[in-house]
């Protein structure tokens, strides 16, 4: 019997196998360096067992059903991760995202109140202006140690797979690996600039002969040393194991937690892919495959108590080293794709939501708006992951350090979930309370472990993620504090005409763009700039370039163009999609604006008809504003600090604007001081 798929099963499992080569590379690849990380002391066969059990019962709750069955659903129109979890509460409880100057996401924005009656959680979000600062600190601290989990998944994947070579081969020094592992990972940052569709070509089939050689190996080792290991999937060992070790089976949990590291990447990539697809993978692949190698790994050890500072290579039989070691190094060389890819996606979604300072972001599929390219994140990663191997030297002293930030994000993860639940989904309190209590009790006995690595490396993502966390903040209370200037200080719509009627201003031929991020008004640098010059275009069309979460926006769709009051004025929202290409010439640009206004106009506006038909590119001019604050001496010591570092942030990112191909001599920025 043939079984024929339809086009949408074929396209879910080829971007399945397509998620082997980017989402799952740091979790899969976790069995390199788990047990070489323990600290153990003379393991007896009750403590394989007892760990083994942890293993297993860690990957299928907080794999298998936290992030699998659960997180993958509470995705914001397709994304992932912990800052598309906060959007979904915004959006649900109408706290008002702020959004970019190029109003960004804002036709996007689900308002639920009058559907649905709201919560009493949602409206205590709503009162409450500290609670509403602390959901966002939590969703950047999540954000941001991911990041910093990021910088440590390549080194000790690639560090820990090079390794290898060191047990045939003793000579080869360490200041060799070291080497050879950072010409690899510059490599593979490199790579990143084709984009991931192009990227998991190369590597899925790599994790594919790695997700399907480890189990085999694993397999063989339970057959050979100790068949009775599945008798490790009763939970009585786990309990027996910290009733015997006490206060060093609690410090084990830091390296053992390891083997779910990565699994944060199966929710931050969602972007990149879709659910079912990363469902398919990792339920059909993923966990079995890991499953049957850890219980392989501790089959081994069982009779070869001794050889866990070595625990992966050891368990490979000798007639399949070699193929294995290639396999192994490849395959850790994949690994460093999950969290950079991840990396890309949350900075591309608090860039978008006017949350994180402005980087380049490319869209390298037009037919996936998850699949983006940072070059700014991307080199910078690189750096910092070089960096790391040349501290830390080894992949077990960076398992030392590994592994703090991740259970961190996995706890914020479950608190935001958690809101998910309650404010967005409406799930029943028993399965709220079920779900919260396990979660959130397992990871926290987990952090508390993994706090002991603190002194000897933990801190160093720990500090960088309060450091990109300083970055996000001092940017959106920036921004927050131009958009107020903005809106306290705005023109109103009805008082245009006045404005423009004064005799002292003069209306001279031409045509201005006014660039504004304010629909609901006019933007108080129109004020300014009248003050200042005296004047004004005879034609003044107030222009808000909106993102819209699309790939294209047909030509017919992308105008929407209205007349104001004031003689000669009008606003126009030009919105685009992800791959839409608005590298226009200026004189393009400004042919279809005003092809747009003439079929919105059509013959009822004949004082206006004529400039429609014969444009003059050299009577054009395009405005744009530009705000700075001036800190006086009564501000207050947060200001002082923290607006300065904003504005040099502001100095030094890429424009709000996308590059429209606008001649620098029509080109004119206007600006103004905002005392604070």
């Amino acid at each position: 019997m043939i079984i024929i798929l339809d086009s949408s099963r074929w396209s879910t499992l080829v971007l399945a196998y397509k998620t082997l080569g980017v989402v799952f590379g740091g979790l899969v690849t976790s069995p390199l360096y788990v047990y070489p990380s323990m600290p153990l002391v003379s393991p007896t066969t009750e403590d394989y067992l007892g760990i083994c059990s942890i293993m297993l019962w860690t990957l299928t709750l907080i794999g298998v059903v936290k992030y699998a069955s659960i997180a993958l659903r509470a995705d914001d129109q397709g994304e992932g991760g912990t800052f598309a979890v906060y959007s979904l509460l915004c959006k649900n409880m109408n706290l008002g995202i702020r959004f970019s100057e190029s109003g960004a996401a804002a036709s996007n924005v689900v308002l639920y109140e009058g559907t649905r009656k709201q919560s009493r959680l949602a409206k205590f979000f709503k009162r409450s202006v500290i609670a509403t600062r602390v959901l966002l600190f939590i969703a950047m601290l999540g954000m941001c140690m991911m990041i910093g989990d990021g910088i440590l998944t390549p080194a000790i994947s690639v560090l820990s797979a090079i390794e290898g070579i060191r047990a045939p081969f003793p000579k080869f020094k360490q200041s060799m690996v070291e080497a050879v592992s950072a010409a690899i990972l510059i490599v593979i940052f490199l790579l990143q600039r084709f984009g991931t569709s192009k990227v998991s070509f190369l590597f899925s089939p790599i994790m594919a002969t790695w997700t399907l050689t480890t189990p085999l190996i694993g397999i063989y080792n339970i057959v050979h040393f100790y068949p009775a290991i599945f008798k490790s999937l009763s939970p009585h060992y786990i309990v027996t194991f910290f009733l015997r070790n006490g206060w060093h089976g609690w410090r084990l949990l830091g390296s053992i937690v390891l083997c779910i590291t990565g699994s944060e990447a199966l929710f931050a990539d969602l972007g990149h892919f879709n659910k079912q697809s990363i469902q398919a993978a990792f339920m059909f692949a993923i966990y079995p495959s890991l499953a049957l190698t850890y219980v392989g790994q501790t089959a081994y050890l069982i009779k070869h108590p001794n050889d866990f500072a070595d625990g992966f290579y050891k368990f490979i039989p000798k007639p399949v080293y070699w193929p294995m070691f290639i396999v192994s190094t490849l395959a850790a060389i994949v690994a460093s794709q999950s969290l950079i890819s991840a990396a890309f996606s949350v900075v591309k979604q608090s860039v978008v939501l006017d949350y994180f300072p402005r980087v380049k972001v490319v869209h390298t599929s037009p037919k996936k708006e998850g699949m983006v390219y940072s070059p700014e994140v991307n080199y910078t990663l690189m750096v910092l992951c070089l960096a790391i191997i040349l501290i830390f030297g080894n992949g077990q002293q960076i398992g030392n350090a590994f592994g703090v930030v991740v259970c961190m994000v996995m706890v914020i993860t479950t608190t935001l979930l958690t809101l998910v639940m309650i404010i967005v989904w409406r799930t029943p309190a028993i399965l709220i309370a079920l779900f919260f209590m396990t979660f959130f009790t397992m990871e926290s006995v987990y952090v508390s472990a993994v706090l002991t690595k603190l002194p000897q490396g933990g801190w160093i993502p720990f500090v960088i993620s309060l450091i990109l966390v300083f970055i996000m903040f001092g940017w959106y209370y920036g921004r927050q504090k131009k958009l107020e200037f903005e809106l306290m200080n705005k023109v109103d719509t009805s008082k245009l005409g006045d404005l423009l009627s004064d005799p002292s201003v003069h209306r001279v031929p031409g045509i201005c763009f006014f660039y504004t991020s304010i629909q609901d008004g006019i933007t108080p640098f129109l004020g300014h700039y009248i003050r200042n010059t005296k004047s004004l275009q005879e034609i003044t069309i107030f222009t808000t370039l909106q993102y819209l979460m699309v790939p294209k926006v047909e030509l017919q769709d992308r105008l929407h163009i209205t007349k104001l009051s004031a003689p000669g004025t009008y606003r126009c929202m030009i919105q685009y999609g992800y791959a839409d290409n608005l590298d226009l010439k200026g004189d393009e640009f400004v042919k279809q604006v005003t092809a747009g206004l003439q079929n919105c106009l059509g013959e009822q506006d004949l004082e206006d008809q004529k400039w429609g038909q014969d444009v003059d590119i050299t009577d054009i001019v395009h405005v744009r504003g530009k705000t700075r604050f001036y800190v006086g001496k009564n501000a207050g010591w947060f200001d002082r600090y923290v607006l300065p570092f904003y504005e040099a942030m502001h100095k030094n990112c890429t424009s709000g604007l996308p590059e429209l191909g606008i001649p620098m001599s029509q080109l004119i920025e206007v600006g103004m001081l905002y005392e604070v």
